[in-house]
């Protein structure tokens, strides 16, 4: 069944203990988590809210700006003007010398954080991670350990750039005793996490298709090639944790469209990221209503 239409109710019992607490679980997916600030704007548009928001990677740029914000759809909006003005260079400023230089010299990486720290410091309206109006976890990977790491308190600013710390790509972010990469790693909607935490009702905003199978289009940068290598995997872990968890909360995975093959490295495409993502989450949401309202 694809994805996009695993739909899960949740029982008599629950629904009678009053409205659900409710989770937005955004994924990763660098220039494709545009699309999510269109998926927000149609949730704010019929009220629905979250209790919190659990995301990694460009998910959690996204939900880090909106914690800090009012749940509103001018937040949406916000977030979304924030994506028509970022360009490729404001996050992953790739140029020859760089890449000469990563090579030739010991490192782990082949892009500063400067650009991505000075993006996530210029948006972001709080501090820290506890400072958010609706309580914010973002999922990392712990590189020492090799096990996922939920950060819930601490720097907003370094807690989003360890959970969008590409492996080989971002330099891995110290946190204590943990040496933290992009969460997507492992774990790229943390669904899981959602439920642990006590979500009876989960919107998943995902950024492509966990049923696309091989490329969408040839890749054309290294970044490129990493997420779309990470596609498959990712996927497969969504799908096979939206049937562990049906049982446990009530599951909306909304549609990631990108009808024109939209690369994770092409910042250019926001606009149409945007609005597709608004009206195809406009039409499940109608859809879901009326549904409702049947069985009603």
């Amino acid at each position: 069944m694809p994805v996009d239409h695993v739909i899960r109710f949740q029982s008599a019992r629950d629904r009678a203990r009053g409205a659900p607490r409710t989770a937005f679980v955004l994924s990763g997916g660098a220039s494709l988590g545009a699309v999510q600030a269109g998926m927000l704007r149609a949730l704010y548009e019929r009220g629905i809210t979250p209790d919190m928001l659990v995301a990694t990677s460009a998910g959690g740029l996204n939900a880090a700006f909106v914690a800090s914000r009012p749940q509103t759809v001018e937040t949406a909006k916000e977030l979304a003007d924030v994506w028509l003005r970022l360009r490729r260079e404001d996050v992953f400023p790739v140029h020859m010398p760089t890449i000469f230089g990563a090579l030739t010299k010991r490192g782990d990486h082949f892009v500063p954080c400067k650009p991505l720290r000075r993006v996530a410091g210029t948006h972001l309206g709080i501090a820290r991670l506890e400072d958010a109006a609706i309580p914010l976890h973002l999922v990392a990977f712990d590189l020492l350990g090799g096990s996922e790491v939920r950060l819930s308190r601490g720097p907003a600013v370094d807690a989003v750039l360890a959970s969008a710390a590409i492996p080989g790509v971002l330099p891995p972010v110290p946190w204590g005793d943990w040496l933290l990469v992009d969460g997507g790693v492992v774990n790229n909607t943390p669904i899981s996490h959602a439920v642990e935490l006590g979500a009876e009702r989960v919107f998943v905003l995902p950024t492509s298709d966990p049923d696309e199978r091989g490329l969408t289009a040839w890749p054309r940068r290294p970044l490129d090639a990493a997420v779309q290598a990470c596609k498959v995997l990712v996927g497969a872990r969504l799908k096979a944790d939206l049937i562990r968890y049906a049982a446990e909360a009530e599951l909306i995975v909304l549609r990631a469209p990108n009808r024109v093959g939209v690369q994770p490295s092409d910042f250019d495409q926001a606009e149409l990221l945007i609005a597709d993502g608004l009206r195809a989450a406009r039409r499940q949401l109608d859809g879901l209503d009326r549904r409702t309202a049947t069985a009603a």
